[in-house]
């Protein structure tokens, strides 16, 4: 089924719409009196038509996905159920009824290979998708490098990120079911900003708890949120106990992640026209994520190359999980080979430093219990600026996979990771998001590698958002005043020592 769906597009793709090409075109023609070939110039120079620098396929021939692709279903051994944090027992559907629609706790669950994409998901996606694979010729330049270095960039979309994939959807079959508002944590405000832009299409309330630290360090993202109308708090805030009793320990608190979904949970549990949102970790996440594994499995093959190694960031996992799936499969099907490395910060390592062990997914304890390589919910990282990064644990499934030996994982200092990104910037023109920072370091590391031994890499690479609200960022570190944090050891062990002890 997986090799035959590779090698045919028909199973899984439906055909960009021509039309909507005709219409951007004639807007051009109408707005400039230029010739094609002026008219093919500007297309190349707008960011939203970058897709046109895949320097050796026609954008036009690229196709968006009509399903999403679940790896678990080709998995040699499936990943061990969430557990009920009471009885210890597998989740059932409704534990997970107060926070989820129907739809989404079935592709929570499913051992179904492919799940179909709703047309009003496509006529979203259409807005950005198919997203641009590009060659970085002047970055491989820079590094004198015979490596041949290709980006999957998710920058286009409306929110400037891969978030809006999970968001869209999460959006349409919260409307779908009658839920009145939608409530989530977020980060560097990547999630934020995209379910806020997807709640605005469907006319959903949303409420955002983001990271103190990142609200500190990124008010834009917070003024993205509000203009596309949703209500944005700090966490930890005084709205929720679990907020409350983290303020009470420490009143200055950065937050974390964890301590946000404890917020965005609390709210939902507690009202019947609520639901919760999550934009990384769970299944059904990395389920929608994976429309950009399966576009690049085709763009690659249109221009005739197979990944060496991939690279991507990781933090709870969607973007990394997105990119690698579909890829991960054609592994398991004997087609490719390639490496499949997975980055992470230094300052919040999960799964280079962390244990594989049951856990909460929040600070409060309020989640299932995943398996999954943790720091303990307990844990809140250093406020690095990869703010989307700075989560205890990972995705279970990512974790599972890691377990298998089906990909590897390395952590890499912030400071390194701007120095790459300073190198992307003056070469490829795009200022990447901090979090995309860490896969572009470990590529560059790798370029260099193949500089030493003169092998010419394929090098993939996941580019999953734009830098543009992270200036502050970028300003720290052209200055000289950015300054590597690392985890405290004895502060990973304090918080290891609270995680459920669970006979698996």
């Amino acid at each position: 089924m997986a090799s035959h769906c590779f090698c045919s597009a028909g199973s899984l793709f439906t055909t960009s719409s021509s039309s909507i090409h005709t219409k951007v075109e004639e807007k051009w023609l109408g707005s400039f009196p230029l010739k094609r070939r002026n008219l093919v110039h500007l297309r190349l120079s707008n960011g939203i038509k970058t897709r046109a620098a895949l320097n050796a396929a026609d954008s036009k021939s690229v196709e968006i996905p009509r399903k999403w692709y679940n790896l678990t279903a080709d998995l040699p051994v499936k990943p061990p159920p969430p557990l009920n944090p009471r009885t210890f027992e597998p989740v059932k559907p409704e534990d997970l009824s107060p926070l989820f629609p129907d739809e989404l706790i079935k592709q929570e669950a499913t051992s179904d290979r492919y799940i179909d994409i709703p047309d009003e998901v496509i006529d979203i996606y259409k807005l950005w998708r198919p997203t641009p694979l590009i060659r970085a010729k002047r970055l491989e330049k820079l590094l004198d490098t015979p490596a041949r270095i290709y980006y999957k960039y998710e920058g286009v979309s409306p929110a400037g990120s891969h978030k809006p994939n999970s968001a869209v959807p999460q959006a349409y079959y919260n409307a779908k079911a009658g839920v009145k508002n939608v409530v989530t944590e977020t980060g560097a405000g990547q999630w934020g900003s995209s379910l806020a832009f997807a709640c605005s299409l469907f006319g959903l309330g949303c409420e955002v708890w983001q990271v103190r630290a990142s609200y500190d360090q990124k008010p834009y993202r917070r003024l993205m949120m509000q203009t596309w109308g949703a209500k944005v708090h700090p966490s930890p805030s005084t709205i929720t106990e679990a907020g409350k009793k983290i303020l009470q320990i420490d009143p200055s608190s950065p937050g974390s992640l964890g301590i946000a979904i404890s917020e965005a949970v609390e709210i939902a549990v507690m009202n019947a026209d609520t639901k919760y949102c999550l934009g990384s970790v769970l299944n059904h996440v990395l389920l929608h994520q994976t429309v950009i594994g399966e576009e690049c499995l085709k763009q690659m093959e249109a221009i005739g190359e197979t990944p060496d190694i991939i690279v991507g960031c990781t933090g709870g996992g969607s973007n990394f999980a997105g990119l690698s799936f579909p890829f991960i499969r054609e592994k398991l099907n004997g087609k490719i080979n390639p490496v499949i490395r997975a980055v992470e910060p230094a300052a919040c390592p999960s799964l280079t430093k962390g244990v594989y062990a049951y856990d909460y997914g929040d600070t409060a304890g309020l989640t299932p219990l995943m398996k999954m390589h943790t720091l303990g919910h307990d844990f809140v990282p250093d406020p690095i600026h990869a703010g989307g990064l700075r989560y205890h644990g990972m995705a279970p499934l990512i974790s599972h996979v890691y377990e298998l030996g089906l990909m590897e994982a390395i952590s890499i200092p912030q400071t390194e990771c701007f120095q790459g990104a300073i190198q992307f910037a003056r070469t490829e023109g795009l200022i990447p998001a901090p979090e995309p920072t860490h896969a572009i370091a470990a590529t560059i590391r790798e370029a260099l590698k193949c500089r030493e031994t003169g092998e010419a890499k394929v090098i993939l690479t996941a580019m999953c958002g734009h830098g543009h609200f992270d200036l502050p960022a970028y300003e720290k570190y052209l200055q000289g005043n950015m300054v590597d944090l690392s985890f405290s050891e004895e502060k990973i062990k304090a918080s290891l020592a609270n995680i459920p002890q669970v006979v698996s």
